[in-house]
Formats: C-alpha cells, sequence, structure tokens
C-alpha cells in the first residue's frame, strides 16, 4: 500500500473509557431513528469482506460465525460484508442474486438476532462490480487477449518500413508485437491496451461500445431491487446500497464518468442512475425495512470527485429518501499499484487506498479521525438543505473520547469502526457496562487488509496472541490463524 512520504509514526490516542454511568449519558449509547426503525445505540459496524463465503456465494458456517461474534458485542448496527447482486461467479463472496440465496441469508440473520439478543439492527450490503481480469503474461496477451485491428497493421508497417505487413494473417501479426520491445509498444498499441497488458482488463462504465455496459442504467435498478426484495425476505432491517469505492455505482458518480448517454457528465447526469436505483429499491421495500447508502466524500484521485461533489450529492441522495448516508473516502482503480503478473489489480494499494484505510505511518495529520470532517461538511450540507438524514462517520476512530466528539460537534449521527471492531467485536459492550480497560486495541498495520488483498480469510494479528492452540479454536485454512476473535471472559 502507498504510504505518504513523511513516513511519521503515531501513537494510538490515549484512551478515555467511560463509567457504565458516563457511557448511559452519552450520545454514543443514546437511540437513533433510521427510517422505520429505530437503533438502540449511535455505534455501528461497517461493511468488511472477510472471504469466508463459499466458492458460489452461499453462507457457511463460517460467515455465520463471524457476524454472530460481531453481535455478541451489541452494537447499534452492524452491516454484512458487499453482497453481489448479480447471479455470475465471484469467488468466496456472498451473493444475493437468486432466490436460492435466501435461505443461507436468513440462517445468519437469525444468528444475528440470537447472539445480540435482538438488539443490533442488521443491514446487508449490495454491491455491482464490473469484469476484472488478473494481469496477463506479456506472450499470453498478444497470443489471445489483443483483439488486432488495421491499426495495429499500419503502426507496425510505419515502424517496421515493411509494407508486407498489410497481408498477413493475425497470428503473424501477433508474433510480431510480441517480438518488439516495450520501448516500441506505445507507437502500435494504444493507451488502453498497454494498460491492458500492464496492469489487466478492466471494464469501465464509460466503455459505452460494450452492450452490457452501455445498458447498465436499463438493468441495475431493477437487480438491486430484486436483491433488495430478497434480503427482506431473509429478515434484514434494511439494505445499504454500495456507491463507493472502485464499483460501478462509484464510478457512475465519479467526475470522470464521461458518458453521453445522459448517465454521465455533469453532476445531475452522474446522480441519474443512483437516484433511480434509489426509487427502485424503495419501492421494493415499500416501507418495510431501512434504505441507506455508503458513497465516498472525496474519489482522491486525479480529476475525481472532491468533497464539494460529495455534499452535493448527498443532499441529493437525501432528497430521494435514504434513511441514512455512509461516509468512506478512496479506494479506487486509478491510483492503484501495477499488480504481480497473474494478480488482479487492487484499488487499495494507492493514495486513494490509504486514505481510506489510513495506517499508523502517516503525515502530521495523523490516521485517527482523519475522514471526520469530511462527514461533518456533508451532513451540515444535508441539514442546510432542511433533511434530517442521519450521517455515518468512519476512518481511523478507535476510543470513547474521539467517538462521543464525533456526535458533541454534530459531524455524524452514527459512528462506524471497522478496524478496531475487528480487533475487539466487544469493545462496544466493555464501553457501554464500564469496562473499557478490557478492550484490545487495534495497531492500524493493516495487517488485516494485507489479507484481504490476497482475497485470505481476514483476521487479526492481536487474536493470534491469546490460546492459539485451546482445542476449541478453529484455525484459519493455512493452519497459522484464529478464524475467530476469542470470546471475553468477563
Amino acid at each position: 500500500m502507498w504510504q505518504p512520504p513523511e513516513r511519521i509514526k503515531h501513537e494510538l490516542p490515549a484512551a478515555s473509557w467511560p463509567t457504565s454511568e458516563q457511557a448511559a449519558s452519552s450520545l454514543l449509547f443514546q437511540p437513533r431513528g433510521l427510517g422505520p426503525r429505530t437503533a438502540k445505540e449511535r455505534t455501528w459496524i461497517p461493511a468488511m469482506v472477510p472471504w469466508r463465503a463459499s466458492e458460489d456465494g452461499f453462507v457457511t458456517d463460517d460467515v455465520i460465525a463471524w457476524y454472530r461474534r460481531f453481535a455478541e458485542g451489541r452494537p447499534g448496527v452492524l452491516v454484512v460484508e458487499a453482497t453481489g447482486i448479480r447471479d455470475v461467479p465471484s469467488g468466496p463472496l456472498l451473493r444475493i442474486g437468486h432466490d436460492r440465496f435466501v435461505d443461507g441469508l436468513k440462517r445468519l440473520v437469525e444468528a444475528v438476532r440470537d447472539a445480540s439478543n435482538g438488539q443490533t439492527l442488521l443491514l446487508i450490503q449490495l454491491i455491482d462490480f464490473l469484469a476484472i481480469r488478473r494481469r496477463p503474461q506479456r506472450d499470453k496477451f498478444f497470443a489471445r487477449f489483443l483483439a488486432i485491428t488495421e491499426r495495429h497493421r499500419e503502426a507496425l508497417r510505419l515502424l517496421t518500413s515493411d509494407p508486407a505487413i498489410r497481408l498477413v494473417d493475425d497470428d503473424d501479426v501477433r508474433e510480431r508485437l510480441a517480438a518488439l520491445p516495450d520501448s516500441d509498444l506505445p507507437y502500435v498499441l494504444s493507451a488502453r491496451e498497454i494498460e491492458d497488458l500492464e496492469r489487466g482488463y478492466r471494464e469501465r462504465v464509460t466503455d459505452t461500445h460494450v452492450p452490457h455496459i452501455r445498458e447498465l442504467p436499463q438493468v441495475l435498478p431493477g437487480l438491486f431491487a430484486d436483491a433488495a426484495g430478497r434480503a427482506m425476505a431473509a429478515g434484514f432491517d434494511g439494505v445499504e446500497l454500495h456507491y463507493a469505492h472502485a464499483y460501478t455505482m462509484a464510478s457512475f458518480l465519479s467526475a470522470l464518468n464521461t458518458r453521453d448517454d445522459g448517465y454521465g457528465g455533469k453532476r445531475p447526469h452522474r446522480a441519474r442512475l443512483s437516484l433511480e436505483v434509489i426509487a427502485a429499491v424503495r419501492e421494493r421495500v415499500a416501507g418495510r425495512g431501512i434504505v441507506g447508502c455508503r458513497y465516498l466524500g472525496d474519489d482522491v484521485i486525479e480529476g475525481g470527485n472532491r468533497v464539494e461533489d460529495a455534499a452535493w450529492f448527498g443532499v441529493e441522495l437525501a432528497k430521494a429518501g435514504l434513511d441514512f448516508l455512509s461516509i468512506s473516502k478512496g479506494g479506487k482503480f486509478e491510483d492503484a499499484k501495477q499488480p504481480k503478473v497473474g494478480w488482479s489489480a487492487y484499488p487499495y494499494t494507492g493514495r486513494s487506498g490509504y486514505e481510506c484505510m489510513p495506517t499508523i505511518y502517516s503525515d502530521a495529520r495523523g490516521p485517527f479521525s482523519r475522514n471526520v470532517s469530511i462527514a461533518g461538511t456533508i451532513r451540515a450540507a444535508v441539514r442546510a438543505a432542511g433533511l434530517e438524514t442521519p450521517i455515518v462517520s468512519a476512518g481511523g476512530i478507535c476510543e470513547f473520547a474521539q467517538a462521543d466528539a464525533v456526535l458533541a460537534n454534530g459531524e455524524a449521527d452514527f459512528v462506524a469502526s471497522a478496524r478496531q471492531s475487528l480487533a475487539d467485536p466487544d469493545w462496544f459492550e466493555k464501553m457501554r457496562t464500564g469496562r473499557g480497560d478490557q478492550v484490545r486495541r487495534c495497531e492500524f498495520t493493516n495487517y488485516c487488509e494485507a489479507l484481504d488483498q490476497q482475497h485470505k480469510q481476514v483476521t487479526c494479528k492481536l487474536w493470534d496472541r491469546e490460546e492459539l492452540d485451546a482445542p476449541d479454536v478453529k484455525l484459519a485454512s493455512d493452519g497459522k490463524r484464529r478464524l475467530i476473535a476469542p470470546k471475553w471472559r468477563r
């Protein structure tokens, strides 16, 4: 992952843990409405992909154990990982693109209800993503993936001064291209083809020459609505639409979206599909559950959206009737590091990825509460528009005074914590009951993120310091790590 050039190592914020009486009177542990539901408190665990689903997208016992463990800490809201709305292969990622997935999701819901004693609202994050391929070997790219055109022939002719190239077949052209030194490739390949060679092919929402990309605005509202209907059938309290990071809906919102069909260009056109999806989902849910979204407060890439864009979108999304706006940052493909041959590009390796998940090695600002001001700006814009839509803030929030200040300062209505909740799923319960001194504190080294990058089962390095060899401890597939956080022995 990219790191700030300053590489200043920051200490964890000094912990300020409340007594049970102080916790009871703090905003963090007060109820807050979310559309047709009410969260018991303002604590929130955002979606994290743990890579525990089956290869065909079904809920497994390991998935249920993962969410049950978080529910034991009784957060106000728990969001299930990004779950694919299409019925297409996507590896060990949960899917909701067909009715056959509903029974497994029901089991997940029941486990969370049981473990939290009904105290936690459970949402599921609905995601669409476009195709991405692994970075190919150079010879394989030319032999299999490059579509030969007359432009390639003409470029080769000019480069080699060989008029006979016009007469050779495509396989011969491929061989001649593959034999060129890398320095000659910019003369015969387009910028997009060079990127496909060096990073792997990746679909973009602007590829409107591809029929299924052109038709996304006609297809996606129905797919999201169908997925939301299945979520309600499974018993979830609602859905979170994934409009963030490197994926389809965020790409439509981005300033880099130059589609000329009414779904790109100016802000209102870039927002159009998001609003149409919201309308379709709300109609399907029909007031039976929560409908919110997670989107970017800043793309953190050249030419992308900034907080001013995000504030404008926030008002439009709130006007469309969303029950909450959860704010994230960065995590884009455009500045991701070049992957190794045989690996896919990972959208959290560039600067935008760092800003999404900053570590203890940072610039002078440090990683803690780094993105709170963005949520505050969006919340102020939404309130100025006369809307009371709850705003969820996240980013390096890991102790009580820090979290409570976000709410007291009016920068957000809920406080989300991913990595600290991963380190200690009971930390909300420990604060709530005056036992904050027992919290296992995240070290923000992004050990977990490195596992995610390799699509390995996500765990926390701190778990493995406790009774790894106990007979009831289930290990990850590599046999070296705990699969679930240790139980809290009060």
